[in-house]
């Protein structure tokens, strides 16, 4: 397998680690704006998320498996984001990314909260849906109460 080569150097190479929904979209969207991506999954069948647009690349395998992440090229990788369904595997693939391949950029998806201050300590960039949800509804919420209090004041 060959990557991307050092030709188009102004292109930014990103390693998606689980091609569930947010994985297909994340690289849909990569590719779809000229970048460089590479997508491991270790179910082939997964792929068929990817949209027939898709540029980039595949890698069937486990992304714990050093030798998967040495095929998929990731010492190349300006990003590497761990979005599977596990936690374990997304912190271990962050940290092998981090600290045996020197990636400066990692972003790994967390659904434990309360793991967050182990990313942390790695220098990993973490997205929690949990969180993001929570403050999402928070927002709405807030808008209609302003909008309560307004319609409110407009009535006495």
């Amino acid at each position: 397998m060959k990557p991307f080569g050092n030709t188009e150097v102004n292109k930014r190479y990103t390693v998606v680690i689980g091609c569930g929904r947010l994985g297909a979209n994340l690289a849909n969207a990569l590719s779809d704006e000229d970048g460089n991506v590479l997508i491991i999954d270790k179910n082939k069948d997964a792929f068929r998320k990817l949209s027939p647009s898709y540029g980039g690349l595949t890698v069937v395998g486990d992304a714990t498996d050093l030798g998967v992440l040495q095929e998929a090229q990731i010492n190349k990788a300006d990003v590497v984001v761990a979005v599977t369904n596990n936690d374990n595997a997304n912190i271990m693939v962050a940290q092998i990314a981090r600290e045996l391949f020197q990636i400066d950029r990692v972003i790994a998806r967390l659904y434990d909260p309360e793991r967050e201050c182990v990313y942390r300590e790695f220098e990993i960039d973490t997205i929690c849906p949990a969180i993001l949800s929570a403050k999402e509804i928070d927002k709405i919420l807030a808008k209609t109460d302003l909008s309560t209090a307004n319609s409110q004041e407009g009535e006495a």
